[in-house]
């Protein structure tokens, strides 16, 4: 297929640039994997012989997961999903309902797929922090002083770096890109190193050697992909941040990391040949003993950056979520007054920091962690090969076989991973199905909780054109304009009959505002308003944003000037309604579930503030609702 229209051209410096960029924030994740996989992939298969046989075919899968996942899978098919320049498993997903053969059932199903692929994320998030650093400062394990104390600096260093989230990264981001740099030519140099005296070892490349061991291992390398998938966590960001850097930085970024990759791992490989015992840590093992401190701190920064890039991550999906009504209002900061990407969320920021404590503590050491980690990486992985091929199929055109082909193998891969990473559910993996089933739960019980609360909200409700016709003309009229914010324009909002009803004015222009959230990154303001006059001083307005934006209600009074409508602030007053729920007798929800979502409701964000309206121009009509 051809780029899209959104894919600029942008110069060769600009193109370099902004793969710097991407280095320090799109490959922080797969770029600290060679820490821990080559260890844990040997020590996870129950005594797995360290022969070449086995070295050779762990190298050759790991060589091969790196290629079909990431540079065929993502990089050459599932990137070209750009919904308008943006990426992520929740563009993904408004992409495959975009087609015109999205019945119903199918719709529910999409939706569910990327409720389960946003909730993993949220379990991997949990678990990428903790692994990462847990991992790099394990490196001072080698001397038995500095043993005792890697947990509590591990934990000190996360902490921190929780704490300094609501300042934003925009400095210390600049940095990002360079250290990673430095990193990967750090970790591809002594692998070099290594090969450089045992060149044989670049014999891994040939499939015949994965293939073998498959044959004649097949338990114990079927085991083993339950770590050798390590290699390829991360995967996912390269079209998660798509929206970032396009794709072409970050598919021309990912050359050259792929080869200080590989370069690392077969480093490892052919050092483990010929010292059996670096098994204890192999990564730290390739630099010389007198480099032990500079190469810890150079992996902890990497692994800080790999956390940052993870938490942005979470911040910038939970807005999506909040959007797209699967998670109540909360309170979003920009941290950039140029960079809109950059955001902090105190409540998420605080849940993630206290979770990721916990787990470094409980957890202990990132063996542990990593029995965790793969479940969730290869859930969102195969989430992902699912909707991209409904994606091929119905919005690119590819005829069933060539779409079941292609997206068959990745598939195949995707399932083989997970399959293998089931087997650590009793040693961990518990932990992620768990976080992400809980996610998971918030969100449908949010979403069906405003179903059910919006239908009884407006159950009752009168057409606007049915009580224009028959309003009485002698009701006083004052000088102004009032704005109700309503979740139907269709019908008289609530706020307003409690207005009418108490106060029995009605202001001389009144506006019935809606916020519609599409499933599209952005809108531009040309296309964002629209304005119906219904007569009387009546106007209904309908106001659009796409799930990468949040809603500026003040300014998008301005832009009604272009149909003939301007407002001023200060003889503007918002009306908005403030439901107080009470547990019903007879609940459509299960108990647990009106409970949770009444809490959800309690704690969510003010309408005023999530809308950026001047709190001084806001009266609240409050009203109780049964759930």
């Amino acid at each position: 297929m051809d780029e899209t229209p959104t894919e600029t051209k942008v110069s060769a410096s600009r193109q370099r640039v902004l793969a710097m960029a991407a280095l320090g924030i799109v490959f922080g994740d797969i770029g600290t994997s060679p820490l821990y996989m080559m260890k844990e992939t040997f020590g996870a298969t129950g005594g797995m012989a360290l022969n070449p046989a086995s070295v050779y075919g762990v190298l050759s899968l790991a060589f091969w997961s790196l290629m079909i996942v990431v540079s065929i899978k993502y990089c050459a098919f599932i990137m070209r999903a750009d919904n308008k320049g943006e990426g992520g498993v929740l563009s993904l997903a408004s992409l495959a309902l975009r087609t015109g053969h999205a019945a119903p059932k199918r719709r529910r199903m999409i939706s569910l797929l990327a409720l389960a692929g946003l909730a993993l994320f949220y379990g991997d998030a949990l678990i990428t922090p903790s692994v990462s650093v847990l991992s790099a400062v394990e490196g001072l394990s080698n001397s038995k002083d500095f043993k005792p104390y890697v947990v509590p600096l591990a934990t000190i260093i996360l902490i921190s770096l929780f704490l300094f989230q609501s300042r934003g990264t925009r400095f210390v981001g600049q940095l990002f890109g360079p250290i990673m740099l430095l990193w990967f030519l750090t970790m591809g140099l002594l692998g070099l190193f290594q090969i450089i005296e045992r060149p044989h070892i670049l014999m891994a490349i040939i499939p015949f050697y994965a293939v073998d061991m498959i044959v004649a291992q097949p338990w114990t390398a079927f085991v083993a992909l339950g770590s050798i998938v390590l290699c390829v966590t991360g995967a996912e960001a390269l079209y998660a941040d798509m929206g970032h850097f396009g794709r072409g930085p970050i598919r021309v970024a990912w050359i050259g990391v792929s080869v200080c990759l590989v370069l690392c791992y077969f480093g490892q490989g052919a050092l483990l040949l010929s010292t059996p015992s670096a098994l204890t840590n192999p990564f730290f093992q390739l630099a010389p003993s007198w480099a032990l401190i500079p190469m810890v701190m150079l992996a902890t920064c990497a692994a800080v950056i790999a956390s940052q890039a993870v938490i942005s991550g979470v911040f910038s999906l939970t807005r999506q979520a909040i959007q797209l009504g699967y998670l109540p209002r909360m309170d979003i900061r920009h941290t950039s007054a140029t960079e809109q990407g950059q955001i902090y969320i105190p409540q998420i920021n605080w849940l993630l920091g206290v979770g990721v404590a916990i787990i470094v503590v409980s957890f202990g050491t990132s063996s542990a962690l990593t029995h965790a980690y793969g479940l969730a990486v290869t859930g969102a992985m195969t989430i992902d090969t699912i909707l991209a091929a409904i994606v091929a199929r119905w919005l690119w055109g590819w005829n069933r076989w060539m779409a079941g082909a292609v997206f068959g193998v990745f598939l195949f891969v995707d399932v083989m991973f997970l399959a293998s990473n089931m087997l650590k559910i009793p040693t961990g993996g518990w932990f992620p199905i768990v976080a992400a089933a809980a996610a998971l739960t918030a969100f449908m019980v949010w979403n069906r909780g405003r179903e059910i609360l919006v239908s009884k909200l407006y159950r009752d409700a009168m057409p606007i054109g049915e009580f224009l016709e028959g309003w009485d003309r002698t009701t006083e009229r004052v000088s102004g304009t009032a704005v109700f914010m309503t979740s139907n324009p269709a019908v008289v909002p609530t706020a307003f009959l409690h207005n009418l009803k108490h106060n029995h004015v009605v202001h001389e222009r009144v506006v019935i505002m809606k916020v519609n959230v599409e499933d599209i990154p952005r809108f531009n303001d040309a296309a964002r308003i629209e304005v119906e006059k219904l007569g009387k001083g009546f106007h209904r307005v309908t106001v659009h944003y796409g799930f990468m934006e949040r809603p500026d209600v003040p300014r998008a009074l301005e832009l009604c000037r272009q149909f003939g409508l301007s407002f001023d602030l200060m003889q503007t007053t918002f009306f908005l309604g403030r439901e107080t729920l009470i547990p019903a007798m007879r609940s459509e929800m299960w108990r647990w579930q009106a409970a949770l979502f009444i809490a959800m409701q309690a704690a969510a964000l003010s309408a005023t503030r999530f809308f950026r309206i001047p709190a001084n121009r806001v009266v609240e009509m409050g009203t109780q609702v049964e759930i």
